[in-house]
């Protein structure tokens, strides 16, 4: 994959800088409203109640996080950490009228150095992250690392689908029409295709579950949506 001559990291920062005030909108255009439905099954699997301290990696405009601050109320917190500023700065635009607004703290910070001590949390969750990551590796190491003996790792991302016919059709609606749309509706047609390499060069959800299992997790396994076009990947920190 061509970065223009930067490294990953920044090229990923200057990508999602670009389209953070329109990411939301086209999240909800590429999933056709589905991506909602998605984080609440986040949220589900990850086990979180109220009065847990979860943190949410990769957060970007602060979605995911905005449902995991309402499972954790009244008197639970959520950690929103992402390493660009602009979809910060839209993360906290849109939680300024969000009911659970006081449970979100949001940081801007490295996924592959979290700024947290270890067994910190009862729960992480990383949405659209993971494959955007140098090193997806030492991404998941800390997230193993931060939470507490027994809390739930947990990712969502595009996958790979196998289901013949609708595997060709995604790939294709992925690399020639996304683009498109990002062009017209974010002005961002090459942050988009980018979107697409990403997400085909990236781990299937199969290949994830056995990533987690490596980096110490257990009892991992993966959620499809979309008919595996979208996947939820998830591992528990062993109890002590």
């Amino acid at each position: 994959m061509d970065y223009l001559g930067k490294n990953k990291a920044q090229y990923v920062k200057d990508t999602f800088n670009s389209i953070a005030e329109r990411y939301d909108f086209m999240n909800t255009v590429m999933s056709f409203g589905l991506d909602r439905r998605w984080r609440k099954k986040v949220v589900d699997i990850c086990g979180v109640k109220p009065g847990m301290s979860v943190l949410d990696i990769c957060c970007g405009t602060g979605m995911l996080t905005r449902e995991l601050a309402k499972a954790v109320s009244p008197d639970g917190k959520v950690v929103g950490l992402d390493f660009s500023e602009k979809m910060l700065d839209q993360a906290v635009r849109n939680c300024q009228n969000n009911f659970y607004n006081d449970r979100i703290t949001f940081l801007l910070g490295d996924a592959l150095n979290l700024p947290f001590a270890d067994n910190s949390f009862d729960g992480a969750t990383i949405g659209w992250g993971l494959r955007n990551l140098p090193d997806p590796v030492k991404g998941i190491q800390e997230m193993y690392r931060i939470v507490k003996p027994g809390a739930m790792v947990v990712s969502i991302d595009m996958g790979k689908t196998t289901l013949p016919l609708f595997k060709q059709l995604y790939w294709l609606y992925f690399e020639k029409l996304v683009p498109l749309m990002g062009e017209i509706f974010a002005s961002g047609r090459d942050q988009y295709r980018y979107l697409y390499e990403s997400a085909s060069k990236f781990y299937s959800q199969t290949e994830l579950v056995k990533l987690f299992e490596s980096c110490g997790l257990v009892n991992c396994n993966n959620l499809n949506l979309a008919f595996g076009a979208v996947a939820i990947v998830y591992g528990q920190k062993p109890r002590i």
